[in-house]
């Protein structure tokens, strides 16, 4: 008789663990589902260095995302290497090595300003570790450009003078010049370095590689007047390949608006 009952209340089990079971099951559909995390690779542009990327990189860091925001030769707290050797190729070898002995792989890239030249290069020699490509109010030079090509007449002018005194750097501009907010410009004006004058003498050399990145973005801060950002964002908003942003700020997009660009950079990883 007790083995019939035991026989008897299966089904009732069954249907007790059927319906707990079902219910497990919603309550996991209805959780959303955790961000993926991804490995960022910041460039930062001229007279700057890694620090100016530090707001941007800690709100993506407790996001669960892995940072770097390597800087440059002969910048920032690298200002000490500054010399006369210092040059685009340097650049793009310095962020291709950090790539290279971190094993990084399955990367967004990221070039602000000058970094536009970096980044494009750094594509040309590691293409398949790139997933999203990021111009942030950024350069795009076409093959055999040079800096001097593109700059604006207040930088060339600096870069002729240098090379009429024999020098090996211009010097930092005011952060006014970027339109940094008001209350961030003494910051951005103590930690600002000499720019080397030779990255924008030698041409660079490209076949095209940051256009096969599979995700391609360009940003452009409309509070910053540059023609050549313009028109380099117009042709990226024409082109259904790539994704475009504005964001209503000054140059420096990452000091002026940390918030927005940490989202926008999520959304383009």
């Amino acid at each position: 008789m007790a083995e019939k009952r035991r026989h008897a209340m299966n089904p009732v089990r069954r249907a007790l663990l059927a319906g707990s079971a079902a219910a497990l099951a919603v309550e996991a559909k209805a959780q959303p589902a955790a961000p993926r995390r991804h490995t960022f690779v910041l460039v930062h542009g001229a007279s700057q260095g890694g620090w100016c990327w530090r707001r941007v990189a800690d709100r993506l860091e407790r996001r669960g995302h892995k940072v770097f925001t390597p800087t440059l030769t002969g910048l920032g707290e690298r200002s000490h290497l500054m010399s006369r050797d210092v040059d685009l190729d340097m650049h793009i070898s310095d962020i291709v090595n950090v790539i290279k002995w971190e094993s990084l792989d399955d990367l967004v890239l990221v070039g602000h300003s000058y970094g536009g030249w970096v980044v494009s290069g750094v594509a040309e020699e590691i293409l398949p570790a790139i997933r999203s490509i990021v111009f942030l109010d950024a350069f795009m030079p076409e093959n055999g450009q040079r800096g001097l090509d593109l700059n604006s007449e207040r930088s060339k002018g600096e870069i002729m003078r240098a090379l009429d005194k024999g020098e090996v750097s211009r010097p930092a501009p005011p952060a006014t010049t970027w339109n940094v907010n008001e209350k961030d410009r003494a910051w951005v004006d103590a930690k600002q370095t000499a720019q080397p004058i030779g990255v924008s003498l030698k041409p660079i050399r490209l076949t095209g590689a940051r256009e096969r990145v599979a995700k391609k973005t360009y940003i452009r801060a409309t509070r910053y007047e540059n023609p050549n950002f313009d028109k380099f964002y117009a042709a990226r908003k024409a082109d259904r390949t790539w994704r475009t942003y504005e964001v209503p700020c000054g140059h420096d997009v990452m000091i002026d608006m940390p918030d927005r660009l940490t989202e926008i950079l999520e959304e383009v990883a």
